[in-house]
C-alpha cells in the first residue's frame, strides 16, 4: 500500500512490502487504497500485542495481509504469538521496526503508553487508533475528564505528522477475526472510523472491507467520543444503518 499522501511528503520509508510500486506513485491515496485491497501488497504494522493487537493481526493474516507485530518488551517475548499467527505471514519486531514496516500501523496500547510511541518512524503513516480511556489504568487525564479532547486527538497531538484514524476501539477483541463477512452480505457488521484526512479514512475503510466490515465515518477525531466506552455502540454488534442511528443520538458521557 502506498505511503503517505499529505502536503508533508518526504522520502518513502524502506520496507520489503513495497517493491511492486514505484516511488512516484507510492504517495497517492488512491494507490494506497488499491494496495490495501490487493492484500498481498500490504503490510500491517501493529504496536501492542495484547487482545486487540493479536486479533487484528489474526484477521489481517486471514485476509491475506502481512503482519509485523511488536510490544514494549521486545520481539524475543513474542515467540508464542508468532507461533499462533504463523511464521509465513507474521514476524515479531521492535516498536520502531513495526512502525517503519507497516503500510498502515495499528496502535493498540494502553492510553498512558502513547507518550512512548516513536514519532519519526510514523511520519506520514496512516495510524489506526484503538485506544480507550480507563482512568483506573491510565490515571486521570484532565482534558478527557472534562470532555475537552478525545483519546484520538491526544494521539494525533503526539504524532503531529501522522494520519490518525480511530478504528477498532468499540469491538470486543475476540469478535474481530470472527464477525467479518463478504461485502454486500446482509446485516454485515460495521465499525466506526474518525479522522481529519479523507484520504487516510478511505485507506482504513478499504482495510476494514478486506477484513469483512463496513465502515461508518463519524467525521473528525473530535467526534470519536461517540464510540468510546459507556456509549451505546461500545462492544455491540451493529450493521451500518444501526451504527449510524446509534451514534447520531449518542450523548457524551463524563468520564469517571
Amino acid at each position: 500500500m502506498p505511503r503517505k499522501a499529505s502536503a508533508r511528503i518526504g522520502p518513502a520509508k524502506s520496507s520489503p512490502a513495497k517493491p511492486h510500486i514505484s516511488h512516484q506513485t507510492w504517495h497517492s491515496w488512491e494507490c494506497r487504497r488499491a494496495a490495501v485491497r490487493c492484500q498481498n501488497m500490504s503490510t500491517v504494522g501493529i504496536i501492542g500485542a495484547g487482545n486487540i493487537g493479536f486479533n487484528v493481526a489474526k484477521a489481517a493474516i486471514a485476509a491475506g495481509h502481512r503482519v509485523v507485530i511488536s510490544n514494549s518488551r521486545g520481539p524475543d517475548t513474542l515467540h508464542d504469538t508468532i507461533d499462533q499467527l504463523g511464521h509465513s505471514h507474521a514476524r515479531a519486531a521492535t516498536v520502531e521496526e513495526a512502525a517503519r514496516a507497516g503500510d498502515l500501523v495499528l496502535v493498540a496500547v494502553p492510553l498512558h503508553a502513547i507518550r512512548d510511541l516513536p514519532r519519526e518512524p510514523l511520519e506520514d503513516t496512516v495510524v489506526l487508533d484503538a485506544t480507550n480511556y480507563y482512568p483506573e489504568r491510565d490515571g486521570r487525564i484532565a482534558t478527557l475528564d472534562s470532555n475537552l479532547s478525545t483519546t484520538s486527538e491526544l494521539l494525533q497531538r503526539h504524532l503531529p505528522h501522522s494520519h490518525v484514524v480511530k478504528a477498532f476501539n468499540h469491538i470486543n477483541a475476540k469478535d474481530i477475526p470472527a464477525h467479518g463477512l463478504p461485502a454486500g452480505t446482509e446485516d454485515r457488521r460495521a465499525l466506526a472510523i474518525a479522522g481529519a484526512d479523507p484520504g487516510a479514512k478511505a485507506v482504513v475503510r478499504a482495510f476494514l472491507d478486506t477484513l469483512g466490515y463496513d465502515a461508518v465515518d463519524l467525521g473528525g477525531l473530535s467526534k470519536s467520543w461517540r464510540v468510546e466506552r459507556d456509549t451505546p455502540a461500545y462492544g455491540v454488534r451493529m450493521n451500518a444503518e444501526q451504527l449510524k442511528e446509534a451514534v447520531a443520538t449518542t450523548k457524551r458521557v463524563h468520564q469517571h
